[in-house]
């Protein structure tokens, strides 16, 4: 879909936004697109993240679908606005196994206080070939800007 964003500084929001993340970082997360209602969230491989199977455990994949889909949501809301998430489900459809990991968030339905979006994590392993692992709904509440 094209979205036309209310902000035309959405990309350094967004950017700024994901650097105060610490979560992030400590995942090793990278942010590889942000465009209008589309950001890619990517992550690679740490042993440190699995679980007792040795894939990667679905709380790491469940944060960087979170992170991807809520900052497709504030591309597209006004100057001031801040997101959280009011409520997701998430879908693991196979086990995380590859070397790295990308969470495409999608903006499904804009709205003035209430966005939902989606996002699919795909594993990326040495043959090149992404497979589909994990689908993520949310619903994102936009509020005014908050300092810590």
């Amino acid at each position: 879909m094209n979205f036309t964003p209310h902000n035309p500084e959405f990309a350094s929001v967004v950017r700024a936004s994901f650097e105060r993340q610490g979560l992030m970082k400590m995942l090793g997360a990278t942010l590889d697109r942000v465009e209008p209602g589309a950001v890619d969230i990517s992550m690679p491989y740490s042993e440190s993240l699995t679980q007792q199977h040795g894939f990667l455990h679905a709380a790491a994949i469940t944060a960087i679908a979170d992170s991807a889909s809520g900052y497709a949501a504030l591309s597209l809301m006004p100057v001031g606005s801040e997101v959280l998430t009011i409520e997701f489900k998430v879908n693991l459809l196979r086990p995380a196994a590859g070397t790295r990991f990308v969470a495409e968030g999608r903006v499904i339905k804009p709205g003035k206080t209430i966005t939902v979006s989606r996002t699919d994590v795909f594993a990326h392993a040495d043959d090149g070939v992404p497979t589909l692992i994990a689908t993520l709904i949310a619903t994102m509440i936009a509020q005014a800007g908050q300092k810590n």
